[in-house]
């Protein structure tokens, strides 16, 4: 009998939980220790495994201007996708119009942060003060600034600087063993993780919002199919190759609606599939703050939602403004929890929608969070090849390249 793909047994994970919470509420909502365990175990893995990859790749262009070409690049790449994605939302949320006739309960959005960051505070964000305080709390984005001015500077004293940066590719490699490791649990909490959120939930959920999750799922979808589509034709991806390469990390971002989770897989499986490890160990970390398609498909397809709910008539104008609002707040909130809600209730207060629009929405976000999460995450292991191939470097000698 042939062995099982741990792919495979995550999907029975996924499956079996979802069969488990719909049959043993109860019993499943204790289920959830699982999936803490699983995250907990990825989390200890980001903060090393993102250090030591960014330091190699940086130090190994030997070049500070190559690195920025590479970041110029992928900036501009994320920029142009999350456009089309906010507009694509925009476009769903008003053919639909799924907030139409919803009646909005009382109450306040109870136990949502509702932290607001103007432009000044999310530039001084990105600068770490301490790389250990950054790596406790989990910040990517201040750990990929700390770690790019690291390896510039491992590069530019050249030979004394080698010993630091091959320590720095045996912790990494150190780390991906780790991975492998965790992910041997992967199918376990993957089951936990499910099987506590159809549990605490119901499947129910989907009957009194239905038409917001299904505008959502297929928003979503279409944005797969038409920008990432098009994005891997237009750079010459192998997409049957880079489906197989991706597919694991979109799973495991899926089921446990975590980022995180999925990044340590997501990291190695795009170097396997023939990513330089100086442009897969940037780009990618990048991304994650920077690059959050489907969280911005989301974000402009549920403020309208709440427009429609609470009968606020919405202009075109009026939404384009919201539009570049939330493109911008989206920027500033990597790593904060439930932070595509942090952001949309931001955006409620400045125009004027009901909260109770986003307690309705904190009801079902467990569902609308494990599509975003997952677009999330294939839509950054997608720019890490089109930023390749925008580097001139042809496929047969990126896959030469991989895992140097």
């Amino acid at each position: 009998m042939k062995r099982l793909s741990l792919t495979t047994w995550i999907l029975i994970g996924l499956v079996a939980g979802i069969a488990f919470g719909a049959l043993w509420p109860a019993q499943a909502a204790k289920m959830n220790l699982l999936g803490t365990i699983f995250l907990r175990l990825i989390k200890a893995i980001i903060a090393p495994l993102l250090f030591a990859t960014l330091v190699v790749g940086i130090a190994g262009t030997g070049s500070l201007k190559t690195m920025g070409r590479i970041g110029g690049k992928a900036i501009l790449y994320f920029e142009i996708v999350t456009t089309i994605a906010l507009f694509i939302g925009l476009g769903a949320v008003n053919l639909v119009r799924p907030g139409a006739g919803v009646q909005l309960k009382s109450g306040a959005a109870a136990g949502l942060p509702q932290a607001r960051q103007d432009f000044p505070q999310i530039i001084e964000h990105i600068f770490p003060t301490s790389i250990i305080d950054a790596m406790a709390r989990g910040d990517v984005l201040q750990i990929v600034v700390f770690a790019f001015i690291f390896g510039a500077a491992c590069a530019a004293i050249g030979s004394k600087g080698r010993v630091v940066v091959e320590w720095c590719d045996a912790l990494s490699e150190v780390m991906f063993k780790f991975t492998n490791y965790v992910m041997l649990f992967a199918p376990f909490g993957v089951f936990g993780a499910i099987a506590a959120t159809v549990g605490q939930r119901g499947l129910g959920v989907l009957l009194n919002l239905g038409k917001l999750v299904a505008t959502l799922y297929i928003a979503e979808a279409i944005v797969v199919i038409i920008c990432f589509g098009g994005s891997a034709i237009l750079a010459r991806v192998p997409v049957a190759r880079f489906i197989a390469s991706a597919r694991e990390p979109f799973l495991i971002a899926f089921s446990t609606a975590s980022s995180e989770a999925a990044l340590p897989r997501a990291l190695e499986n795009m170097e396997e599939f023939g990513v330089p490890k100086h442009i897969v160990s940037f780009v990618l970390p990048l991304g994650y703050s920077f690059n959050l398609v489907g969280t911005t498909l989301y974000l402009s397809l549920a403020a309208i939602f709440i427009a429609q709910a609470g009968d606020i008539p919405m202009p075109l104008g009026t939404q384009l403004v919201m539009m570049l609002t939330l493109m911008l707040t989206s920027k500033g909130v990597a790593g904060i929890p439930r932070s595509a809600l942090v952001i949309l209730a931001g955006t409620a207060a400045s125009f004027n929608l009901p909260a109770e629009g986003i307690a309705l929405l904190l009801g079902i976000d467990a569902l609308l969070d494990m599509a975003r999460t997952s677009v999330n995450v294939l839509g950054n292991c997608l720019a890490t090849a089109v930023v390749a191939r925008w580097e001139g470097v042809q496929w047969p000698q990126i896959h030469a390249q991989a895992r140097k």
